[in-house]
């Protein structure tokens, strides 16, 4: 049982929101899910038959769930989770190919686009299975993070040379520091739950399928604290670890990854979707292989 704001939550109550609602990836269904648990909002990321990859319209929605929680007066606190087992394995790359690479700079390619400023009140992320690429920046846009112990994290798009826009650049230096964020962007290797919570990305380790619930516990204990003392000196933490305004590197972020959206960026997601190749993780044999001729004759 999870006690939090002087009520008790059955783990039974929490359960339901990992099975509800599960649908197929099917047009107008619902691929973000909002509940709340008393003064909890929960938000949770509905595309499991693909691995909750975010396309132009689950972009959008998570947006919208954002600022629905940002203006909801009686919510002090979010969790962001994903149904079926996964997080979120990023962008859906079977959208990105159909990008027009004549008009990349007119097209909408950012339309899988994330706020670029910090969310007005705390949100917990609830990590399982990948949580990789967008994934990832989505776990790095939330205050803190809760990992199941089988989950993995990275910066999975290096392999298709696709940059980062959505903030994860710059939180994850913020997070873990120059070195260690330099060791996950250029390599876009996979880091696990444990190396994580060694690293501070990760804030609790949890068994296999209890995320979502310790996720509301944590934010739930948020709630119990005056909420304008916390808020205040949550914004006051931000901007003393970005030492400058937090929006101003985002966005920095953003204009420098738009510049290399270009046709490469266009071949690597051709290359998982259509071959298969860096699926899983998988860093190796993402450019053709080069025989030699003696090898040949």
């Amino acid at each position: 049982m999870l006690k939090f704001i002087g009520k008790s939550i059955h783990f039974k109550h929490i359960r339901k929101f990992a099975s509800q609602n599960v649908c197929t990836d099917i047009e107008n269904e619902k691929n973000v899910i909002i509940d709340k648990v008393g003064e909890i909002t929960v938000i949770g990321l509905n595309r499991p038959t693909k691995r909750n990859c975010i396309n132009y319209s689950m972009a959008k929605n998570i947006n919208e769930a954002l600022e629905r929680f940002e203006a909801d007066e009686s919510s002090c606190a979010a969790v962001i989770h994903g149904i079926g087992g996964n997080f979120c394995a990023g962008a859906d790359l079977t959208e990105f190919i159909k990008l027009d690479t004549k008009n990349l700079k007119k097209d909408k390619i950012l339309q899988l686009e994330l706020p670029l400023r910090l969310i007005k009140k705390p949100l917990v992320a609830a990590l399982s299975g990948y949580a990789v690429a967008e994934g990832f920046e989505i776990a790095l846009m939330c205050d803190l993070r809760v990992i199941e112990d089988n989950a993995v994290m990275g910066m999975y798009n290096r392999r298709f040379g696709i940059s980062c826009a959505n903030g994860g650049i710059v939180r994850l230096s913020s997070v873990v520091g120059l070195s260690r964020a330099l060791d996950l962007i250029l390599t876009g290797r996979t880091i696990t739950a444990q190396e994580a919570f060694q690293w501070g990305l990760a804030n609790r380790i949890v068994a296999c399928g209890t995320a979502l619930g310790q996720a509301i516990q944590v934010a739930g204990s948020l709630a119990k604290f005056p909420q304008e003392c916390l808020l205040q000196d949550r914004e006051t933490l931000y901007q003393s670890a970005f030492k400058q305004s937090m929006e101003k590197l985002l966005e920095y972020e953003r204009k420098n990854a738009i510049k290399v959206f270009n046709e490469e960026s266009i071949e690597g997601a051709k290359k998982f979707v259509e071959l298969g190749i860096g699926r899983h993780g998988k860093t190796y044999d993402l450019k053709d292989k080069i025989i030699p001729d003696w090898e040949k004759e």
